[in-house]
């Protein structure tokens, strides 16, 4: 009889992949594979500790599934990902229910730790090795969802050490996947179905650095674009200071790389930068946004900041709100500093308060709102292809994205046909109309 096993995938999207790839190591005849967690005799929670917020999400959801123990079929509860790579013993010291701890270098042993636990080995696990290589990725996925757009994750690891990110200790140094392994997987996922992959690693624009022969992400980008049924190749997570001319070039004359760019810049004054350990400076920001607009000019461009960074003054923050509006981006995220223990910013002086922090952050946003809905507004009137991924809950529209919409963090595309529509499939849109941040049009 198999063992059944639920996985709680927690974080971004390269915690996912890291979760389809223990879920397909699992995808074998002693194990069966649950959504219900009721029914599942083990679960798995792969956790995210980037922030405060997601730590406490972790937190919460590993004691929700705790309670299975009493109230479902649970024999044995696994905590991976960041959490557990960052507070190991705490967990197994203030969780008792928790019976193994996995490390971000340990995915590969997952199915050995089950086997363990199920088999009457009651001893607490505790596996936390040194960052392992990127071999792991080999393994076959399960993909949570079946659909035309899939990740792939092309490396491992951050070696950029910005001073408020705990990601470095946590994951290790960058370590670059080989191009054979990428377009491996590619493959099988474009066989598959998966009509755009969409290339992530903490920083996508570093792929190969650490490699002999000359692997680089346009390399890369070249290799993939061979693949026959491949529509969309999209890239996130691409720091400004590694943004080339070789790159904009693939971005202006290759079909298959989407126009968009997500560049975390984080923020503006170049005092903060340097704080941050950001290797870019305003100039430099301003120089790559005008180019990438000059030279690419239906380019979507995304970035992330940080308000209340410490030391951040009026000053500082003022100069951030003008970047961004001298600069405007089509998409823009904002985080409030979390001050996170073991990071060297967590030790600075002039530690902002949490509500000028919010303040700040809520600021932003609120610029950053005018400016989106402006640049919507320009797409009134033109037609894109579009993937088509569901059917709105009314049942009239149909809703997807075009090659300005990356799937989770953007705003959708609804749209109505006169036809039937295959999901996965791609379809000439016409926009109408806007609501809010979501575009409304027509097949057409």
């Amino acid at each position: 009889m198999s063992v059944k096993v639920g996985c709680i995938s927690l974080g971004c999207p390269k915690n996912l992949v890291d979760s389809e790839v223990m879920l397909g190591i699992l995808n074998k005849d002693s194990f069966e594979i649950t959504v219900d967690m009721q029914e599942a005799a083990v679960i798995i929670v792969n956790t995210c500790a980037f922030i405060g917020d997601a730590k406490e999400e972790a937190v919460d959801t590993i004691l929700e599934a705790a309670l299975f123990k009493q109230t479902g079929k649970l024999k044995a509860l696994i905590v991976t990902g960041c959490l557990a790579q960052r507070y190991r013993e705490e967990i197994i010291t203030e969780i008792p229910e928790v019976d193994a701890v996995l490390g971000t270098g340990n995915i590969s042993e997952i199915e050995q730790v089950i086997i363990d636990l199920i088999s009457g080995n009651k001893e607490r696990r505790l596996l936390l090795n040194e960052p392992n290589d990127v071999d792991y990725l080999d393994n076959l996925r399960m993909l949570s969802v079946k659909g035309g757009s899939q990740y792939l994750k092309i490396a491992e690891g951050c070696s950029n050490f910005c001073t408020y990110c705990i990601i470095p200790s946590l994951r290790g140094p960058y370590r670059s996947r080989t191009i054979e392994s990428i377009t491996a997987e590619a493959k099988r996922l474009v066989e598959g179905g998966a009509k755009e992959l969409i290339l992530i690693a903490q920083d996508v624009s570093r792929y190969g650095e650490d490699k002999d022969g000359g692997a680089s992400l346009v390399s890369l980008i070249q290799k993939l674009s061979g693949l026959d049924g491949l529509k969309w190749i999209r890239l996130l997570y691409c720091y400004p200071e590694r943004i080339h001319e070789d790159l904009i070039r693939e971005l202006k004359e290759n079909p298959k790389l989407v126009k968009y760019l997500d560049i975390p810049i984080q923020h503006a004054s170049d005092s903060i930068l340097k704080a941050m350990g950001r290797k870019t400076r305003q100039d430099e920001l301003t120089k790559l946004v005008k180019t990438l607009r000059q030279e690419v000019p239906d380019i979507i461009l995304r970035t992330s900041l940080i308000t209340g960074f410490p030391g951040e003054t009026e000053e500082d923050f003022d100069t951030l709100v003008k970047f961004i509006q001298e600069n405007p981006f089509d998409r823009l995220g904002v985080f409030a500093y979390s001050r996170e223990e073991g990071t060297p910013a967590a030790t600075m002086k002039n530690q902002v308060k949490e509500e000028i922090k919010q303040q700040r952050r809520e600021f932003i946003l609120s610029v950053q709102s005018e400016i989106a809905v402006a640049r919507v507004a320009q797409r009134l009137g033109n037609c894109y292809d579009v993937l088509v991924e569901g059917v709105a809950d009314d049942g009239i529209f149909y809703y997807g994205r075009s090659y300005a919409e990356a799937p989770d963090i953007d705003p959708l595309i609804y749209f109505t046909s006169p036809e039937p529509l295959v999901m996965g499939s791609f379809k000439k849109v016409k926009i109408l109309n806007y609501q809010q941040f979501d575009l409304i049009g027509e097949v057409i």
